[in-house]
């Protein structure tokens, strides 16, 4: 039996598909049969697609807020690291 290779599709193209099914032009067996996918899959990436729509449009400066926070924080371990190394050097 011959091993059958796996279709990988792009994030780009998934959302493609996605839009065109939700967009109801035609039905979802319909883009299924054109572009040769199971029903189920594109279910799934429907659901994806609809669970993730949020995060679009969430505050990029709450990301670098965290990321600001957590340089200070090490950045404080850093300096105490080096005054714990100055005090060990002398002699």
């Amino acid at each position: 039996m011959a091993k059958r290779n796996r279709r990988r599709f792009t994030a780009e193209f998934k959302a493609e598909i996605v839009l065109e099914a939700l967009s109801g032009e035609s039905s979802q067996a319909e883009v299924c049969r054109r572009h040769n996918l199971s029903e189920d899959q594109l279910s799934k990436w429907k659901q994806q697609f609809l669970e993730n729509a949020a995060s679009l449009f969430e505050s990029r400066d709450k990301v670098s807020e965290d990321a600001a926070e957590r340089i200070a924080h090490l950045e404080q371990l850093v300096g105490k690291l080096t005054v714990a190394l100055g005090i060990e050097k002398k002699p």
